[in-house]
C-alpha cells in the first residue's frame, strides 16, 4: 500500500472511531441530498425558472454538466479506483455506491454549483458552501471515499463552476428595452 492510500485509510479509520448513532443518521441523511446532483439541479431549475437569476441558473447548470462530463464520464472510468470498502471489511450505513471512487461525484457536484453561485456573487453562496462541505466530510465519515477522493472532487468542481461562469461571461446580455 503506498503511503497516500495509507494516509487515506487512517483518516478514514480514524472518523470510524468517532461513529455514534446520531450523527451516523445524520450523515446519511445529508450525503443522500448530493445523490445524483439532485438538490444542485433542483436548485440550477429553479434559478433558471426566475427571470432575474436566469443566468445564474444557467451557469450553476453548466458547471453540473460539466463535472458529470469530467467526474463521472471521463475520471472515474480511467482512474477505475476502488472504494474503500472494498478494500476493509466495514459495515456501511448506506447502499454501497457501484461506480468508482476517484474523484467523489457528490463532492464534485456540490462544488461545481457552490462555486458557479461564488463566482457570480451570489446570497446563496453561503448556504451553498456550508452544504456542499457537510456532503463532502459525509462522504468520507460513510467510508465510501478516500480523503483524496474528496480533496479532488473540490478541486474539479471548483474548476467547473469557475469555467461555466467564464462561459456566461461571454454570453450577450439582454438590453434593457
Amino acid at each position: 500500500m503506498d503511503a497516500i492510500t495509507q494516509w487515506d485509510f487512517s483518516i478514514l479509520d480514524a472518523l470510524q472511531g468517532c461513529r455514534t448513532p446520531i450523527p451516523d443518521k445524520f450523515f446519511s441523511a445529508i450525503t443522500h441530498l448530493g445523490d445524483h446532483g439532485v438538490i444542485w439541479i433542483v436548485l440550477a431549475l429553479a434559478l433558471l425558472c426566475i427571470p432575474r437569476t436566469r443566468r445564474l441558473g444557467l451557469c450553476v447548470a453548466l458547471a453540473l454538466i460539466c463535472e458529470l462530463l469530467l467526474c463521472n464520464v471521463l475520471l472515474k472510468p480511467l482512474v477505475a479506483r476502488p472504494r474503500p470498502y472494498a478494500l476493509r471489511e466495514i459495515e456501511l450505513l448506506i447502499e454501497a455506491p457501484k461506480d468508482f471512487s476517484f474523484p467523489s461525484g457528490h463532492t464534485a457536484a456540490a462544488f461545481a454549483a457552490a462555486s458557479a453561485l461564488a463566482m457570480r456573487r451570489s446570497r446563496l453562496t453561503i448556504p451553498a458552501l456550508v452544504l456542499a462541505l457537510i456532503i463532502a466530510f459525509s462522504r468520507l465519515y460513510l467510508y465510501v471515499h478516500y480523503p483524496t477522493d474528496v480533496l479532488a472532487g473540490i478541486v474539479l468542481g471548483s474548476l467547473c463552476g469557475i469555467l461555466s461562469w467564464l462561459i456566461c461571461r461571454m454570453l450577450p446580455t439582454k438590453k434593457a428595452e
